[in-house]
C-alpha cells in the first residue's frame, strides 16, 4: 500500500507499529539497438552497444521510534557495480533518508534528504508501477528522477482526497546545466552548495465524484547561482519548473498523461560560458495507456497482462538565448509499444520497443527485455 506518496515497498515502515522495517525492489534489463548508426569510438568500440545491465538494486530500511517519530531511508546500486571494480559504471547511492514528524492529519513535517514531489516517476518509481523497463523520457530529462536534495517541509491531507506536500531544499547548480538541461544540476545531498535555496510543492485531488481520477500539479523555484561567477558575471540563474498530471484507473485500464514547462534565466550567460546553446525554456509532455486483458480470458485469475502504448514529446532547447542557434536534435518525439505481466503482484516481467525521432539527426530505436520486482 502507497503512503504519503511512496511506492509501496518504500511505506513499509508506515505499517508497522514500532521498530524495523525492511523492503527493496531490483531490476535488470538486455537492451537491443536497431538500426543504430552511431558508429565507432577512436578505440573502435561502438558508441551505442547492445548491453546487459542490472540496472538497480535497492533497500529500504526505516525505522518507526513512536506513533509520531519515524526514519525513512533508501539506498540504491546502480549497474552492478562502483568505479573501481567491474565496468566501474554504477555507484551507490542514497536516494532519500528523512525523519517524519506526525503532528496533524493536515500538517505534518519531514527533514533530511527528500524526493521532490514532482510528477508521477520521481516518488512512486518501483518497477512494476510504471510502464516500460525504462522511466519515461520527460520524467527523466525535463523532470530529472530521481530528484532528491536536502531539505524540510510539510505534507498533509487539507481536505478529504486534497493532498499536498512542500519543501524549501537547497538550489541546483547551474554551473552544471547544458543542452540536455538540469538534470546534471541536481546536487543529490553530497556536500551540496546551498548558498540559493530553492521552494517546491505539490497538490493531488481524486474527486470522489471519479472513482480511479486523480488530478494535480506541481512547482519548483529557486536560484541556481549558487553565488559563483559565469563568463564573468554573478547572476542569479533563476530556476523554473512546473507541471500538471492526470491518472484514471479503472478496472484494467490505466491512462496516464502529464506535461511539464520549464524556464531558466540567464541562460545567455550560461550558453556563454559553457560554449554551448542552454535553452531558456525546455518542455515535455507524454500520455499513456494499458489495459489488463487477461481477465478476458481467465475471469478468475489474479494475475497480469497488459499491452501498452506511451508517446513523448521534449525539447530541452526550446527557446534559445539571443544570438545561440536552437540544437535541432533536442526536440524529440518517442513512440513506445510494449507488454507487462505480472505473475504476482510483486512481479513484472517487461517488453518493450521504442522509436525515436529527433528534429534533426538520427537516433536508433532499441528493444527492452527485463524483469523487477518488490519486496
Amino acid at each position: 500500500k502507497s503512503a504519503y506518496g511512496l511506492g509501496p515497498a518504500a511505506s513499509k515502515v508506515y505499517q508497522v507499529g514500532k521498530g524495523l522495517s525492511i523492503g527493496g525492489y531490483g531490476e535488470a534489463n538486455y537492451q537491443v539497438r536497431v538500426d543504430d548508426q552511431g558508429g565507432r569510438d577512436a578505440n573502435g568500440k561502438l558508441k551505442n552497444p547492445d548491453n546487459a545491465d542490472l540496472e538497480r538494486l535497492v533497500i529500504y530500511a526505516g525505522y518507526k521510534f513512536t506513533d509520531n517519530i519515524l526514519f525513512n531511508s533508501e539506498i540504491e546500486f546502480e549497474h552492478a557495480s562502483v568505479a573501481g571494480s567491474g565496468n566501474g559504471n554504477g555507484d551507490v547511492s542514497v536516494e532519500f533518508a528523512a525523519l517524519d514528524f506526525f503532528i496533524d492529519p493536515m500538517a505534518n513535517v519531514r527533514a533530511g534528504m527528500v524526493l521532490l514531489p514532482m510528477g508521477f516517476v520521481n516518488q512512486i518509481h518501483e518497477p512494476p508501477f510504471y510502464f516500460g523497463n525504462n522511466r519515461p523520457e520527460v520524467e527523466r530529462q525535463i523532470i530529472p528522477s530521481t530528484w532528491r536534495e536536502i531539505g524540510v517541509g510539510l505534507f498533509g491531507e487539507i481536505l478529504p482526497n486534497l493532498t499536498y506536500t512542500t519543501y524549501v531544499v537547497n538550489g541546483m547548480d547551474a554551473a552544471d546545466f547544458n543542452a540536455s538541461g538540469i538534470r546534471d544540476g541536481r546536487q543529490k545531498g553530497a556536500q551540496a552548495s546551498a548558498e540559493d535555496l530553492a521552494f517546491v510543492g505539490r497538490v493531488d485531488y481524486a474527486p470522489p465524484v471519479l472513482p480511479g481520477v486523480s488530478v494535480g500539479g506541481s512547482a519548483y523555484v529557486g536560484n541556481s547561482g549558487q553565488n559563483q561567477e559565469f563568463a564573468g558575471q554573478k547572476v542569479d540563474v533563476l530556476t523554473q519548473l512546473y507541471e500538471a498530471h492526470v491518472q484514471w484507473k479503472y478496472r484494467g485500464l490505466e491512462f496516464r498523461t502529464l506535461g511539464s514547462w520549464g524556464h531558466i534565466d540567464d541562460a545567455g550567460v550560461l550558453s556563454k560560458a559553457k560554449k554551448q546553446t542552454i535553452g531558456e525554456d525546455n518542455y515535455g509532455w507524454y500520455t499513456e495507456a494499458g489495459y489488463d486483458v487477461l481477465p478476458w480470458f481467465l475471469p478468475e485469475t489474479t494475475q497480469y497482462l497488459a499491452p501498452f502504448f506511451r508517446y513523448e514529446h521534449l525539447d530541452t532547447v526550446a527557446s534559445a538565448p539571443d544570438g545561440y542557434l536552437d540544437d535541432q536534435t533536442k526536440d524529440r518525439e518517442i513512440y513506445q509499444v510494449g507488454l507487462q505481466y505480472k505473475p504476482i503482484p510483486n512481479v513484472v516481467i517487461k517488453a518493450d520497443y521504442r522509436n525515436f525521432k529527433a528534429k534533426k539527426g538520427t537516433m536508433p530505436d532499441d528493444f527492452n527485455l527485463g524483469f523487477g520486482f518488490i519486496f
